[in-house]
């Protein structure tokens, strides 16, 4: 199968040919550790999650290595830190930096988890690198790419002739609309920061130019050549990062590196609305994962709907769309109880994908098709179990575990295996917590028959869906559902 991604750098969908098969190598810009990651951070991180998945069923798990970086030192880092201090934290202002970037991380760590990401191959940070950043510094300016200034070292944007090219302005066209920092030290206005003086009470590091810290940009450059080399295949990150820091990133790149193409593809994500609306704080409508994690919102979910919107086009969380969502995760549970009764499990194979997947992520990694495909997956197993379909060309238990094994390594593949799993014990679970409420139930609905007095059943009825519990009666008798917003606390009078 054919692997085609919109190139941001051609503006084209391309066929996807790595430099490597044996080694397929992806960068993606993460997190500037300094807060909880918002709604609108978790979006790259899933997406890119996918990608990653889907290079592994192609290519084979131990042929793709993913970089995802932490930025652990910048200045909205310290701010928080001399806040701290200014508090009357303990520590020395570098003790209550690393505190601070150790705690992100881990929330960070934590939340990504929650929404079934994998952990990426390697996950470097700036802080580590700080020798192979002032080497690449020292060599662009020994090349006449970079000049030192007052303590700064600066880029020469117009010592690369392609700089705009990503995207798609002149250098004069970004100097009348761009936000630039006018400083006396630079020859351009559009010139950036490689590097810039720390004073005493921020983090420093010793270098030619005195002691100080990187800008922001050479941090990804100086990552991704230690870790994927001078070319590799895909860079990846969210829309707002393309100017500038992806295009600083190729510019500085390809002047330390001319002979090398830096990325080959590059990837980007649009950005995430609440109910049509730009998240922001002065709206209310801004919220970290955590909040949504802490409100019983599953990671399921917030995954299922970043995912039922092309990486491509903005994507709006609303509330309506997450009580969707939750109940089509519901509707996959049959299936998910059948294919492992069935004793299946992901075979990470890319051709085990049911077809209609393996075409969708091919295109462009087009995950609300693959939704699509992967619910209609979930139904043919289910109709082959109950003898709705017969298979025409094979056993029915062949035919099962053809079916098994694909829907589930199509949960596999966009990352909501194991949270389904994580899904359908807590379900169980809730059915166990029912057990005296059926009996009760059970036996105030044969009351009702008997004495044709329906009230106590229908207040019973509507105690139970307050507590966020499914009441299905039929004639074959009465069924009752953990819903999504079960809670067992309210149970305890309904006995």
């Amino acid at each position: 199968m054919t692997i085609k991604l919109h190139n941001t750098k051609t503006r084209m969908k391309e066929v996807f040919t790595p430099i490597d098969p044996e080694n397929v190598r992806m960068y993606v810009c993460g997190p500037t550790v300094y807060d909880r990651a918002h709604l609108g951070n978790g979006r790259p991180v899933v997406v890119f999650d996918v990608l990653f998945r889907l290079l592994r069923h192609v290519y084979g798990a131990d042929h793709v290595t993913y970089v995802r970086n932490f930025t652990d030192v910048d200045d909205k880092i310290n701010a928080e830190a001399l806040r701290r201090q200014a508090a009357g934290a303990p520590g020395t202002l570098e003790e209550l930096i690393h505190q601070r970037t150790e705690e992100t991380i881990a929330w960070y760590h934590a939340d990504m988890d929650a929404l079934g990401a994998l952990r990426p191959t390697h996950e470097p940070r700036a802080t580590e690198y700080i020798g192979p950043m002032v080497a690449m510094i020292s060599d662009l300016i020994a090349k006449g790419h970079a000049y030192a200034r007052e303590g700064h070292v600066l880029f020469r944007v117009r010592s690369y002739s392609e700089y705009g090219a990503l995207s798609g302005r002149s250098v004069d066209d970004m100097i009348a609309g761009a936000r630039v920092e006018v400083a006396p030290f630079k020859e351009d206005p559009m010139d950036f920061v490689l590097w810039k003086p720390s004073s005493g009470d921020e983090p420093g590091w010793d270098s030619p130019w005195g002691r100080g810290r990187p800008g922001w940009h050479i941090e990804c450059s100086a990552m991704s050549y230690e870790l994927l080399g001078p070319s590799f295949d895909i860079h990846g990150g969210g829309l707002d990062l393309q100017f500038p820091h992806h295009e600083n990133e190729i510019a500085q790149s390809r002047c330390a590196h001319p002979q090398a193409g830096f990325a080959n593809v590059w990837l980007h994500n649009e950005m995430l609305q609440v109910e049509g609306k730009k998240m922001s704080k002065s709206l209310g409508n801004f919220f970290t994962v955590r909040d949504l994690l802490d409100q019983g919102v599953p990671g399921d979910v917030i995954r299922f709907v970043y995912l039922s919107t092309h990486y491509s086009k903005p994507m709006d969380w609303t509330d309506t769309k997450r009580r969707e969502v939750e109940a089509r995760l519901d509707r996959l549970l049959p299936a998910v109880t059948a294919a492992i009764k069935i004793g299946r499990a992901p075979s990470g194979v890319f051709s085990d994908l049911p077809k209609g997947m393996q075409l969708s992520l091919a295109d462009d990694l087009n995950t609300s098709a693959a939704i699509v495909s992967l619910e209609n997956a979930a139904e043919l197993l289910i109709r082959l179990q109950t003898g709705d379909v017969v298979p025409q060309n094979a056993s029915l238990q062949d035919a099962l575990n053809v079916a098994a094994t694909q829907f589930l390594s199509g949960l596999d593949v966009l990352g909501l295996y194991d949270l389904m799993l994580k899904r359908r014990s807590e379900r169980e679970g809730a059915r166990h917590l029912l057990d005296p409420v059926h009996l009760n139930f059970v036996i105030t609905f044969e009351s009702a028959r008997q004495t044709k007095d329906f009230s106590p059943l229908d207040r019973l009825k509507v105690a139970l869906i307050e507590a966020g519990v499914e009441v299905r009666m039929s004639k074959s008798g009465v069924e009752l559902l953990p819903g999504p917003n079960f809670d067992p606390a309210k149970l305890d009078a309904l006995k």
